[in-house]
């Protein structure tokens, strides 16, 4: 027992929730202790020397002695590589998405026998003892992987109770350039630049709230997205066992040349070692990523709005009080969205009768104030003869099991509960039926929580048994492959439920739990970040990691998820928050309020006009959602997005991009009224003041705090740049920003098709300075058909 779980369990064993934690852990331990296979002696081994190799489409296999190695370039230029067997699918990333080959690949001899495939954009180079090099076509080498090295059972006899597959873990050291910088990994509260560390591959609650330094937490994924002078790449281990990721990043040697290359050493306790890795730009890397693992799905568009959340809103009238006061102070608001306390006696797919007497009545009320209702929804269900969803998911044989055959039972807000087994394709089915109480409550979302998945512990993992029994898609396996891909295989019961009960709309999902792939199926959300300034700077690593990771759709608990921010803190996130994919305030049930006008009439003014800010901005947020979907580009990108080699951008952290066109960067301490902000290459104007920067280089921007007349943040827009805004009227107008005597600027259109299934076009215009003044084009001739402002450049 850790100093961690010692303290949990003191907590816990004062209440009678707590002393059905202390047993369900134990509960847990003693199904571990009879249905994991045991112990064995092991022995380690590596590939040895090649010894031959064959040509298959795309690639070929590369023989030794001990293993073999299957490489693939596919149609899109993505690497995948194989060993002992292990292919593209079954795949819980890919999800039936694996590309064909590429057909123009070449297999050949390498120097020093050992062999290389040749493709237009990459070359892979396989030594003669097993290690992989991956290089431009120029030859610059962007990863190298050493030889792998496995432990595995001295007898060949497999335990009765042991998977037939993946027993044997594995280690897999990877090099990088010594200037390289390591992002990705997930949802990672330290960051967006992930530094010399161990980093846990196993999602997590961490049983409260999280500030940096807590790792590993609710979404974890095998992605490490690199960055060097010689270009970006991203590497993805497909394996949802238990890891470990030591990252070490490298370091120049100065005029001696004796560089120290960045390292990655990635050791898993089983299942298949397979890789795939994508080169290019970030904008290709991300393209590519997204051809392997699904476009990120579009939300609707008033998810793109301002939504109100909190754990113990305890009434209707409660919902209607805090929506009117939205209302009755000139702030708009999109989404009200509730938690736990409105179910009765936290059963999923309930309603508390008492507190919500009409629910549908509420969400048509709210609905005609344009204000939609979304909906909690966990995993488990309490185990009760007497609860419908339990009864039918029991006739439907929907629950996990452990070795023995017994349902797997855990520890929860309802109390003691099951599990649906989300591996199954049938439970899945009926667990996306399920939904159809949701929408006739008259919800338009869900918000998945608990997913992990959590079954409170007093020690050990708060989690299920690891020898519990998955359907995995009928290949059968234990909690130890299942765990990591629970939340995302929930994502997918509920997204294609609601599709199937609501086909005309899109569906609105986001998970606190997931893997790669998530976007197929919605977004995610930070969980339940820590009330301070650490936590602010939080949210925005999470944002900016996960968009790396592809999903382009989160935010955080705007506020913090606990006690009560201060007003010059909750301030500072919330005008982070109004420039966030996700813009949602939340807080739990004994925590401090998070209405804006909480805080005082100053903190109220500044709320406002961040929240009519994000309301103009509308139309771009909605293209940006488009070109997610088209290209896999997150809203939120680094600083360094469109200028990777400038190793000044790369180690910039407190500033984002939003889209090509603005720079955003927040206050991420206290008593800021004026901060550096890291530029990249070209004019830019800060749409406060007008004021003009040229890029690249650092400079000081005026960032006046609560107590000033007009607090802000710095957001400072791309010269030429041409933004779709949305008049107070509702006109939709193209402001565009002067660009730099001599150069063009641009932009992009996608116009709000409603929230079904329409993919409006794209519409690109040009801008550039012609005799003097500023002029948009459409690309492609033709009339503009929108007005058109000019700002900036003494426009």
């Amino acid at each position: 027992m850790s100093g961690r779980d010692l303290v949990r369990s003191v907590k816990m064993v004062g209440s009678v929730q707590g002393l059905r934690a202390v047993r369900s852990a134990w509960r847990r331990r003693r199904a571990d202790a009879w249905g994991l296979p045991p112990r064995r002696a092991e022995r380690a081994r590596v590939p040895g020397v090649v010894t031959g190799a064959e040509a298959l489409p795309g690639g070929g296999t590369v023989h030794f002695a001990r293993s073999e190695l299957r490489i693939l370039v596919a149609a899109g230029g993505a690497v995948f590589w194989g060993w002992d067997g292990a292919a593209p699918e079954p795949s819980y990333a890919l999800a039936g998405l694996s590309p064909g080959p590429d057909p123009r690949v070449v297999l050949e001899p390498d120097k020093d026998g050992g062999w290389q495939v040749v493709a237009e954009r990459v070359t892979v180079a396989v030594s003669r003892h097993g290690a992989i090099e991956v290089r431009t076509p120029g030859g610059v080498l962007l990863r190298r992987e050493l030889p792998p090295r496995w432990w595995e059972p001295v007898d060949a006899v497999q335990d009765a109770r042991a998977d037939a597959v993946g027993e044997g873990r594995w280690l897999q050291r990877s090099e990088v350039a010594a200037d390289a910088r390591f992002f990705g990994l997930g949802g990672r509260a330290d960051g967006p630049r992930l530094r010399d560390g161990t980093y846990r591959l196993w999602n997590t609650d961490p049983g409260g709230e999280f500030e940096p330094g807590d790792d590993p937490l609710y979404l974890t994924m095998p992605v490490q997205f690199v960055v060097s002078d010689a270009g970006a790449h991203l590497a993805f281990y497909d394996n949802s066992w238990d890891g470990r990721v030591l990252l070490r990043e490298g370091e120049e040697g100065g005029g001696s040349g004796h560089d120290r290359a960045g390292c990655s050493e990635l050791r898993m306790t089983g299942g298949p070692l397979r890789c795939w890795v994508v080169v290019g730009t970030p904008a290709r890397v991300l393209q590519g990523w997204t051809a392997l693992t699904g476009r990120p799905v579009r939300p609707p568009s008033w998810a793109l709005g301002p939504q109100h959340a909190r754990w113990g809103f305890g009434s209707a009238e409660e919902v209607r009080r805090v929506v009117a006061g939205y209302r009755e102070r000139g702030l708009p608001l999109s989404a009200v969205h509730l938690d736990i306390d409105h179910y009765d006696r936290h059963r999923v797919f309930t309603v508390d009768r008492a507190a919500f007497p009409d629910l549908p009545g509420l969400a048509r009320e709210l609905r005609e104030e344009g204000v939609r209702l979304v909906s909690i929804v966990d995993p488990a269900v309490r185990a009760s003869a007497g609860d419908p969803v339990y009864a039918s998911g029991v006739a439907a044989g929907a629950f996990v099991r452990d070795a023995r055959g017994r349902e797997v039972r855990g520890e929860v807000w309802p109390g003691e509960c099951a599990f649906p087994d989300f591996t199954d394709p049938g439970v899945r089915e009926w667990w996306g039926d399920l939904y159809q109480e949701r929408l006739d409550q008259g919800f338009s979302g869900v918000w998945h929580d608990m997913n992990e998945p959590v079954s409170f512990s007093a020690f050990g993992d708060a989690t299920l048994p690891r020898s519990a029994r998955h359907a995995l898609e009928g290949r059968g396996g234990d909690h130890r492959e299942a765990h990591n891909v629970y939340g995302l295989a929930m994502a997918r019961a509920g997204y294609e439920g609601l599709r199937r009960l609501r086909p005309e709309e899109r569906p609105f999902l986001f998970s606190r739990s997931g893997w790669a792939g998530m976007q197929r199926y919605g977004g995610t959300w930070s969980g339940d970040v820590s009330t301070g300034w650490p936590g602010l700077r939080a949210s925005l690593s999470l944002v900016l990691g996960l968009g790396l990771c592809g999903v382009p759709y989160s935010g955080p608990d705007v506020g913090g998820f606990g006690g009560r921010p201060g007003g010059e803190l909750y301030l500072r996130w919330f005008q982070l928050g109004a420039w966030l994919p996700l813009f949602r305030t939340h807080a739990a049930i004994d925590a401090g309020r998070r209405e804006p006008w909480e805080f005082g009439p100053r903190v109220l003014e500044h709320a406002r006009a961040a929240l009519l800010e994000r309301e103009r901005l509308l139309p771009y947020f909605v293209t940006l959602s488009h070109l997610a979907r088209l290209t896999g580009a997150p809203y939120v990108r680094p600083v360094w997005w469109g200028s990777p080699g400038d190793r000044a951008l790369r180690d910039c952290e407190d500033a984002f991009l939003l889209g090509d066109a603005l720079l955003v960067a927040p206050v991420l301490e206290p008593g800021v009224g004026r901060r550096a902000v890291r530029l990249p290459r070209g004019r830019w104007y800060d749409t406060a003041t007008g004021e003009a920067y040229d890029g690249p280089g650092q400079v000081l921007v005026d960032s006046p705090g609560a107590e000033s007349a007009e607090s802000r943040i710095p957001v400072l827009v791309r010269g030429g740049a041409v933004i779709p805004v949305r008049e107070p009227d509702g006109e939709l107008v193209l402001e565009v920003w002067a660009p730099a005597v001599g150069r063009t600027g641009g932009g992009l259109l996608v116009r709000d098709g409603g929230d079904g299934w329409e993919q409006p076009p794209v519409e690109r215009f040009t801008s550039c300075v012609r005799e003097g003044r500023v002029v948009v084009e459409r690309e492609g001739g033709g009339e503009v058909g929108v007005r058109v402002r000019v700002r900036g450049g003494g426009a």
